[in-house]
C-alpha cells in the first residue's frame, strides 16, 4: 500500500509539474514596435504623353513611414487579443499613381500626406487543438509565446489584414522586410479586400494539419474602389477567400506551395459597360451596380535550395472584368526570385534578394485605359500596350543586433502602367527598419 501510494504522489506531481511547465510555456501578454521608412528617388525619364495618372517624368524624392504598436494578450485556454494602432504618413513617388507594380509596398493611395493614427488591427483568435504534435510559437509581434497542436482549428474575428494569413512566402511577402515593390508582396492579380489602408473587417478560418492547411475568409468590402467606408449590405458586398498550403521537404531542405481563390462582389463597375456608353473618355465610377464579382487564382511556391539559398514563384490570375477595387490594376501576373544569406561572406544575418516581375491587363481592361479611362492607381489618358516589367534587387543589413535594418535597394520598370510611349524607370530606395 505504501509503495502505491507514494506511485500515486509520484505520478500527480509529475503531471502537476508537466501541467505546470506547460502553462509556464503560454506567455500571457507581449507588446512589439516596428518603424519603417522608406525614401526612394526617381531620376527623370521620357514620355510621349502623360495623364492624370501618370508617373511624373520628372526627377522626384518621396519618403514614407509606418509606425506600429503590437499587443497581445492570452484570455482564457486557445483564446487571444490583439490590438494594433498605427501611423503612417508621407507618400510615394507621384502620389502613388502611374505604376501598377507599385516600388513602394509602404504607400497607400490616401487623401493627404501628414502622418494619421488609425486602428490597423483589433482581433479576437480562439484555437481548438488536438493531438500530441506541438509546434513551439515564439514572442513575436500578434504571437503569444508557447505551443500550438500541429492539429488544430481557428477562427479569428475583427479587423485584420488578408496578408498576415493568406499567400503567404518566405522570401517575397512583406515589404518592411523584404522586397518592396507592390506585385512582389502578394499575388499581384489577387484584388484582397480591403481599404485604402491595407486593412478588412470580417471572419478568417484556419484547419491545420502537419503538413498542410487550409484557409478560409469571409470579409466585408468598401463601398467604393480604393475607399474607407465599409458596405454594410454584406448579402450583396462581400469577398471569399480560400487557401490551400502544402508543406514538405526536399532533400531535407523546406518547400511549400499555396493555391489560392477568390471572389468579390459588391457594388462594381464594368469595363465594357463604360466603354459602350462612352467610346471616348470612358468613366467606370458612373455605372456602378450591385451584382457585379471579380474572381482569380493565385499560386506561390517556394524552396530552399541550401541553406542559404532559397527561391519562390507566384502565378496569379483574375478575369479582368469589373474594376479593380482593392489592390492595384494587375490582371495576370507572373513573379520570380531569389534570396541569399550571407553566411558565405561573414554577414550570415543579411541578406540578398533578387526578383523579376511581368504584369498585364484584361482585353476589356485595357481597352478602358486606350479610349482614355482611369482607375484608381493607373491612367495615362490613352495606351499603347504592352506587358509591364519590374527588376528589383535589394541587399538587407543587420546594423543592430536584429533590431535596426538597412536596406538599399534598385528597381527598373519596363512599361509603366503597361505603355510602350513612357519609360523605362529607374528607382533607387533606402530603407530603415526597426523592430523590437
Amino acid at each position: 500500500m505504501k509503495r502505491l501510494i507514494l506511485f500515486t504522489i509520484a505520478i500527480i506531481t509529475t503531471c502537476f509539474t508537466a501541467s505546470a511547465q506547460d502553462t509556464l510555456k503560454q506567455q500571457r501578454f507581449n507588446l512589439h514596435f516596428q518603424q519603417t521608412i522608406i525614401t526612394q528617388n526617381k531620376p527623370a525619364f521620357s514620355a510621349k504623353y502623360t495623364g492624370d495618372n501618370s508617373l511624373q517624368t520628372g526627377e522626384e524624392t518621396q519618403t514614407s513611414l509606418t509606425t506600429t504598436l503590437y499587443g497581445g494578450a492570452r484570455l482564457w485556454k486557445g483564446a487571444q487579443v490583439y490590438f494594433n494602432p498605427e501611423m503612417s504618413g508621407g507618400a510615394g513617388l507621384s502620389k502613388t499613381l502611374g505604376v501598377a507594380g507599385f516600388p513602394n509596398g509602404e504607400t497607400f493611395r490616401v487623401g493627404g500626406d501628414a502622418p494619421k493614427i488609425y486602428i490597423a488591427r483589433l482581433f479576437y483568435t480562439q484555437n481548438f487543438e488536438w493531438g500530441n504534435d506541438k509546434d513551439t510559437l515564439t514572442d513575436e509581434a500578434n504571437q503569444l509565446a508557447g505551443t500550438l497542436s500541429k492539429r488544430h482549428f481557428s477562427f479569428t474575428i475583427g479587423k485584420f489584414g488578408m496578408a498576415d494569413y493568406f499567400d503567404n512566402n518566405s522570401y517575397s511577402h512583406d515589404p518592411r522586410t523584404q522586397f518592396m515593390n507592390w506585385s512582389l508582396m502578394s499575388n499581384g492579380a489577387w484584388d484582397y479586400p480591403a481599404n485604402t489602408r491595407g486593412y478588412v473587417m470580417g471572419l478568417y478560418t484556419k484547419f491545420a494539419q502537419p503538413t498542410w492547411t487550409l484557409r478560409f475568409a469571409y470579409t466585408m468590402v468598401t463601398t467604393e474602389a480604393n475607399g474607407a467606408i465599409w458596405d454594410e449590405r454584406i448579402g450583396k458586398a462581400n469577398s471569399q477567400t480560400l487557401e490551400f498550403e502544402k508543406r514538405y521537404n526536399m532533400n531535407g531542405l523546406p518547400g511549400a506551395f499555396r493555391l489560392l481563390a477568390f471572389n468579390n462582389n459588391g457594388k462594381m463597375g464594368s469595363y465594357r459597360d463604360a466603354l459602350n456608353r462612352k467610346p471616348v473618355n470612358p468613366e467606370v465610377d458612373t455605372l456602378l451596380t450591385y451584382g457585379h464579382r471579380k474572381f482569380g487564382f493565385g499560386l506561390n511556391a517556394e524552396q530552399s535550395l541550401i541553406n542559404d539559398l532559397g527561391v519562390f514563384a507566384k502565378l496569379s490570375y483574375n478575369d479582368g472584368k469589373t474594376q479593380t477595387w482593392f489592390f492595384t490594376e494587375i490582371d495576370r501576373s507572373f513573379s520570380f526570385g531569389g534570396v541569399l544569406k550571407g553566411k558565405s561572406w561573414k554577414r550570415a544575418d543579411d541578406e540578398l534578394g533578387l526578383a523579376f516581375v511581368a504584369n498585364g491587363l484584361s482585353k476589356d481592361h485595357r481597352d478602358y485605359l486606350a479610349a482614355g479611362g482611369y482607375g484608381f492607381i493607373i491612367g495615362d489618358g490613352k495606351l499603347n500596350y504592352s506587358t509591364e516589367m519590374v527588376a528589383e534587387a535589394y541587399y538587407k543589413i543587420n546594423a543592430l543586433e536584429k533590431k535596426i535594418w538597412l536596406s538599399p535597394g534598385y528597381q527598373f520598370i519596363i512599361n509603366p502602367a503597361y505603355n510602350k510611349d513612357r519609360g523605362p524607370v529607374n528607382v533607387f530606395s533606402l530603407r530603415v527598419h526597426v523592430e523590437f
